[in-house]
């Protein structure tokens, strides 16, 4: 087998993000008296998000600071009343209730036996625990690499530095990054000096500059490069 570890981003290549994200904005709304304010701030909700996001990888902000800043600007774009920590602490809650899996994620992992498998990700500890260990994967995986732990997040390499060392792993060669983002889980695997395998099922264009190791379009399509 040509790699031994496979390090897994979680949000949008094993797990449905996008779906725990809108189930969860849909409970908040409700939660404090709005229910139509899911559909009518959400556009802007995932513009925000996205910034901050990226603001993350470049180190601009941390993960604290992002859960509630995120909140602040979405009301104060739309003049809304609401306590921006009181909000996402809800929010949080009801995100780490997102289960939900990208299709075949669960065959995948289950033909995969002979290889170690990790997450590494960005995402917030409390949420990602809550999400992994309630899914179909909670017993999968040999270690969650979880950047608040780490104190580092991708595409730093200190995040990979936490990884081989909860993993003792030793040989670079031996290890695939597997992830949607380019910026992310690509770069950083190509700054690490291994392996990447970028997640596209999408077929977005890449305009990045960044040349992953391989790119598959779904997840089955991973057992032919490891095998």
């Amino acid at each position: 087998m040509k790699y031994e570890v496979i390090l897994f981003d979680a949000d949008d290549t094993l797990f449905d993000y996008g779906m725990a994200e809108g189930q969860a904005f849909l409970n908040v709304f409700a939660h404090f008296g709005l229910p139509a304010g899911a559909e009518e701030y959400a556009a802007s909700y995932r513009e925000i998000n996205q910034a901050l996001w990226k603001d993350l990888e470049q180190g601009l902000i941390t993960s604290a600071a992002l859960r509630v800043e995120r909140f602040n600007r979405l009301f104060a774009r739309h003049k809304l009343e609401y306590s921006p920590e009181a909000f996402s602490e809800v929010y949080l809650r009801f995100l780490g209730e997102g289960t939900y899996l990208i299709q075949g994620a669960v065959e995948l992992c289950g033909e995969l036996t002979g290889c170690r498998l990790a997450i590494i990700t960005n995402g917030i500890k409390d949420v990602q625990l809550s999400r992994i260990q309630g899914s179909p994967l909670c017993n999968t995986f040999e270690q969650i690499i979880i950047s608040e732990e780490a104190g580092s997040q991708k595409p730093e390499p200190g995040i990979f530095d936490y990884a081989f060392a909860k993993l003792g792993i030793t040989d670079k060669g031996k290890v695939l990054i597997v992830g949607d983002s380019l910026t992310s889980d690509i770069q950083g695997g190509m700054n690490y000096g291994i392996d990447t395998c970028w997640f596209n099922p999408l077929e977005k264009a890449n305009e990045a500059g960044i040349k992953p190791t391989y790119e598959i379009r779904d997840l089955s399509e991973l057992l032919g490069i490891i095998a």
